[in-house]
């Protein structure tokens, strides 16, 4: 059964459904998404005995909270504060594009809140070649979706296998997803880009244009053993979407372990 709760944080309050019981898994969609196009996953998740724990972060949907200023550190305490409200953690942490950013500073900002992280899309280190975002800054939309969402992200987000009426799916706030691009200049790669210590799953798409895929190449070097990489073919940025079934096994499996 779904509960869907806002959950004051600090100056915050954020929108969460949780759905299921058994070990805790929070996920956090893209830059200025909301968490709906997460439905499939989360069911599977359920099904496969695990609790989930979708949150909009300021600004997206029925959630609120200055977005002034606002650093990555803040979005991973919101996530934290959501956490210990519900009384879950430690939890898997599974972050898509954006989401992971905010994912991995939690795991170094609060350790012993994180069970795992979960990285769809990876990016960070290795730069898309052309700017993120662009697209969105002459748009007088308060929120976007289904056939806007295709018409302003189009084949840029996807892989060209994919059929862009996926992205219908999607829901976007573009002067949430503006400030939090406005927060990625200004921190530091060791400030987030490691997790942490926690066990890594990433997830990419070999036609990933975002973040390209020397991303995921990047951290199993470092990391070793620590970070399981899967690549798929046929897929972008928005590989949830584009590859399903294996991706929503892959992530079931790894949090199941």
């Amino acid at each position: 059964m779904k509960q869907h709760r806002n959950i004051e944080v600090g100056g915050a309050t954020l929108e969460c459904t949780l759905y299921g019981s058994g070990t805790p898994v929070v996920l956090l969609a893209n830059a200025g998404c909301s968490t709906g196009y997460f439905e499939d996953l989360t069911r599977a998740l359920a099904a496969g005995g695990l609790q989930t724990i979708t949150i909009n972060m300021r600004g997206v949907g029925e959630s609120s909270g200055s977005l002034d200023g606002i650093t990555v550190h803040d979005l991973a305490a919101d996530v934290a504060g959501v956490i210990e409200a519900v009384d879950c953690g430690p939890a898997h942490l599974v972050g898509h594009a954006f989401g992971n950013r905010v994912a991995r500073c939690l795991a170094v900002d609060r350790p012993s809140l994180v069970r795992s992280v979960t990285l769809l899309a990876a990016g960070g280190l290795i730069a898309p070649a052309t700017p993120l975002g662009t697209a969105f800054r002459d748009t007088k939309e308060v929120k976007m979706n289904g056939s806007d969402c295709v018409t302003v992200l189009g084949a840029r987000w996807l892989s060209p296998a994919s059929d862009p009426k996926i992205l219908m799916q999607v829901e976007c706030w573009p002067a949430v997803l503006l400030a939090h691009f406005a927060t990625i200049p200004g921190m530091a790669l060791d400030e987030w880009w490691d997790a942490g210590t926690a066990p890594l799953l990433v997830i990419q798409g070999l036609d990933d244009t975002a973040a390209p895929p020397g991303n995921g190449y990047a951290l199993r070097e470092k990391h070793g053993d620590r970070v399981q990489l899967i690549d798929l073919h046929c897929a972008g940025h928005f590989m949830l979407l584009e590859q399903p079934e294996v991706v929503t096994r892959a992530v079931t499996e790894f949090c199941r372990r």
